[in-house]
């Protein structure tokens, strides 16, 4: 394959070469630099530009005789983090060079945000880039992959710079063998292994995620062999994968043709089912939009994709939409048309379709429709007394034209009286249509004929000229009638589709307002189509489910009429006031589609919103179970192996040692009292279930006590470490005490962990109008953003994994408990750098004031 070149350069752009992997630990770094090996075995010039071995010795065994670039620090956020040496990379120009990791976003400092534009760079200059991605890292998988797992990726890398990898290789292994590596310590270390199998390593995240990176790689593939095909001018169908297009009309077979081929798709395994309406150029074909709706749902419900194309040729643009998708099989329904109407009107669509479809195997399906349809109607329908009226017209018009011509006879020739004759006919056209227009011209021929041809007053003519003028006439005025019908009816069509359009228009943007789209939609309904009012029923129990009350009372005299359109399987759409037109019914059948829609988009909104705690509390008991089997265990054995020491009689202890290990046993039991004091808070917080006593406290009385109850090892140097600034008249608080000095002391105690060396936690308090609020302030890295919200989550650490600081429960306990007592707990930087804890309590008295010692 010929290679591209570098814009402006005229160099060779290098080739990339991407392993896929479906999960993390599926061994991509590990094939990656096997590929390294052998191509150095090879004489290739490979170096290491960045690798990430998340300490696995086998994975790290690989590097074994690799060159690797020293790689560049880049301090953020009070850290040092390590990054690939860009410049060193292409100051070296290898032949080829390994790249781990493509979507890591890179620290600030850098001239790329992202690693894969790091990637882009290497390509241009000419190197050959190996690297690696997983699946959910995939930006147009993202929010697949979050709703499968129930885990945000916040680093992505756009589908199309994987997709121009010159080689994808995808790695893949079982769900079952991901776990067992997972539990022999081969993926993560042994503290993460029980959390990472019980959340994002189930063997239903990890089946979901083979299957999406299966998936990917099969439509690269595909694309693959849609280019080759093109390239080769390879017009035939290519059978690799059994791909079914049922063609809809918007007709009443619709349902019958979808599942039909749904069954056809189902019987080879990765079959596609593809629906396909073609609409004229246009945009006036007389297919029901609302029926089109329902089966494009239906489509989708059975895992199958629907698209619309644009074409007056029916058979060609089916063809041509099934070759373009490499189908295998097109399913089409059996005419409507009845044999009459066949025989007048030739061949219809299906025959041609068959005729031309070559290696494509076309399905004739048989309905209980077949055969059904009507002559073909030569006008327009139009409302009875505009039908009568046209007769009428073309009755007595000519007539009328012949009275007048008559006194103007000898001063007019022939060619006039027929223009004019001609003229009443388009007149009556527009009026009745084209029938009546027929009728016309063939009045208006009979006395052209009789009065106006010599010899006048018989239907004799006498010259070959008059003959030839009259059968003119007689055509040219049949044939305008025609066109001037057609035209008629094609504007018409496209003043109704326009208001058609506009209508469906407004729905989509009610339907689109998200919460209050029920009300809106039946309101809607009820103005569009000027009923008295609109409700939705329950079928089953007749309960109004949703109404739309007109302003005004119905017409005196006017009879109620009522019109139901289904919506759905349990529920029915009740209109009351004037009888609607069967035109009209078309569009109410798509707004009754849209109702449904809401409806069912409403009642997943109640489930979602019942589920929601069950998923709240299943979380909860899940990062509960993870943190607890290691930070209950380390103090727990802790404890146990002081106080067995003590007890064991091979062992003579001294005086110190014995007071060592009873200070061990006591400060692992205090950790443990602490945990399960904060887990059963917190439960009581999830429950409802925390009983508050709340009275009036003034800060410098409860400051102390809370600084007495700061854990080892922040409680001996407390007092250096912390500086106190409470203004003057700050009025006492109403909240619990015991509560207040619990999440005073979380607050400082998060606070000393994560401040600055040497700097002091400032403690400030403040009176403003009914609230009193304390702020914590630290000098320490800070917390970005989008992590404000993260902080307040139970067992968060924002990717600490540190175990021996208890389970992250401390701010999200404090906070809970800040507003259970009528409070709140916020983030705020601070400036210079920090983190500040707004901490904001309710005033037992706004109006008085406290005077501060």
């Amino acid at each position: 394959m010929a290679r591209d070149l570098t814009p402006g350069t005229g160099r060779r752009r290098g080739r990339l070469r991407v392993y896929l992997g479906s999960a993390p630990g599926v061994g991509k770094t590990y094939r990656m630099l096997d590929e390294a090996g052998r191509r150095r075995e090879r004489g290739a010039d490979v170096v290491v530009g960045y690798i990430e071995c998340h300490g696995r010795r086998r994975t790290e065994s690989m590097l074994t005789g690799l060159e690797i670039l020293p790689r560049v620090r880049r301090a953020h956020r009070g850290a040092d983090f390590e990054e690939m040496d860009l410049d060193a990379v292409l100051a070296r120009r290898p032949s080829v060079v390994l790249v781990d990791e493509l979507a890591h976003t890179n620290i600030p400092g850098g001239r790329n945000a992202k690693r894969w534009q790091d990637v882009e760079e290497l390509l241009d200059a000419g190197i050959d880039v190996i690297t690696t991605v997983n699946v959910q890292h995939l930006e147009s998988l993202n929010d697949v992959v979050q709703k499968i797992t129930g885990i945000p990726q916040r680093e992505t890398v756009p589908d199309e710079v994987v997709r121009r990898a010159d080689q994808i290789e995808l790695v893949d292994m079982a769900p079952q063998a991901l776990r067992r590596r997972m539990a022999h310590g081969n993926v993560y270390g042994a503290e993460k292994v029980d959390a990472a199998l019980s959340n994002y390593f189930r063997v239903g995240n990890l089946t979901a995620l083979r299957e999406l990176a299966l998936l990917w790689v099969a439509g690269r593939v595909d694309e693959g062999l849609r280019d080759y095909r093109a390239s080769h001018d390879i017009d035939r169908v290519w059978e690799t994968r059994e791909r079914v297009v049922v063609a809809l009309t918007g007709g009443p077979e619709g349902e019958t043709l979808i599942r039909r081929a749904a069954r056809i798709a189902d019987r080879t395994a990765g079959g596609d089912l593809l629906a396909v309406h073609v609409t004229r150029s246009d945009g006036l074909a007389g297919a029901s939009s609302g029926a089109l709706a329902q089966q494009r749902q239906l489509v989708e419900t059975l895992g199958g994709s629907y698209h619309v194309v644009v074409g007056d040729d029916i058979p060609t643009s089916l063809l041509a939409f099934a070759r373009a998708h490499d189908a295998t099989q097109l399913v089409l329904g059996t005419s409507r048309r009845g044999r009459i109407t066949r025989f007048l009107t030739g061949p219809g669509i299906g025959e041609t379709t068959v005729d031309a479809s070559e290696d494509i195997d076309v399905h004739m399906v048989t309905h209980e429709f077949t055969g059904r349809g009507r002559l073909p109607s030569l006008g327009r329908r139009h409302s009875r007394r505009r039908t009568i009226a046209g007769y009428a017209a073309g009755l007595v018009l000519p007539w009328l034209l012949t009275a007048v011509l008559s006194r103007f006879h000898g001063t007019v020739n022939l060619t006039t009286d027929a223009l004019i004759f001609q003229l009443g006919v388009v007149v009556v056209a527009l009026l009745g249509g084209a029938t009546s227009a027929l009728l016309a011209s063939l009045v208006a021929s009979v006395l052209l004929n009789y009065f106006f041809i010599p010899p006048v007053h018989t239907l004799t003519i006498g010259e070959t000229n008059n003959l030839v003028a009259l059968i003119v006439f007689a055509a040219v005025a049949l044939t305008v009638s025609t066109v001037v019908d057609h035209a008629g009816r094609l504007t018409t069509r496209a003043a109704r589709a326009t208001a058609e359009a506009e209508t469906l228009s407004t729905l989509a943007g009610s339907v689109l307002r998200g919460a209050d789209a029920l009300p809106a939609l039946l309101e809607k309904s009820r103005t569009a189509f000027g009923m008295d009012s609109v409700a939705l029923l329950d079928r089953t129990g007749g309960e109004v489910l949703a109404a739309s009350e007109g302003e005004g009372e119905p017409e005196p005299g006017r009879p109620a009429e009522s019109t139901e359109v289904p919506v759905g399987s349990d529920a029915v759409l009740v209109l009351t006031g004037r009888r609607l037109p069967a035109a009209d019914q078309r569009v109410l059948t798509a707004f009754a589609a849209h109702v449904g829609a809401a409806l069912e988009r409403d009642r997943l909104a109640v489930v979602a919103a019942e589920v929601e705690p069950i998923k709240a509390a299943d979380r909860m008991r899940t990062a509960l179970l993870a943190a607890v089997s290691h930070d209950l265990r380390t103090p727990l054995a802790a404890a146990l192996a002081s106080v067995g020491s003590l007890r064991s009689p091979d062992v003579e202890f001294s005086p110190e040692d014995r007071a060592e290990l009873l200070a061990t046993a006591d400060e692992s039991l205090v950790k443990l009292t602490r945990l399960v004091d904060n887990l059963l808070d917190m439960s009581r917080l999830q429950a409802g279930a925390l009983t508050l006593h709340l009275a009036e406290t003034h800060l410098d009385e409860i400051l102390p006590r809370a600084l007495d109850t700061l854990p080892d090892p922040y409680a001996p140097v407390q007092r250096l470490d912390l500086r106190f600034e409470i203004d003057e008249g700050v009025p006492g608080v109403l909240v619990d005490p015991p509560l207040l000095e619990r999440v005073l002391a979380n607050v400082i105690t998060n606070a000393l962990r994560h401040n600055a060396p040497g700097a002091p936690v400032l403690v400030t308090a403040s009176h403003h109008a009914e609230r009193v609020e304390v702020r914590v302030i630290d000098r320490g890295p800070g917390i970005a953003p989008e992590d404000r919200d993260r902080v307040f989550l139970p067992f968060q650490r924002l990717g600490d994994t540190d175990n021996t600081t208890g389970v992250g429960l401390g701010l999200a306990l404090s906070r809970g408990l800040a507003e259970a007592m009528g409070g709140g707990l916020e983030v705020e930087d601070t400036p210079g750098g920090g983190t500040t804890m707004l901490l904001t309590l309710p005033a037992a008295h706004p109006g008085e004031v406290h005077p501060h010692e």
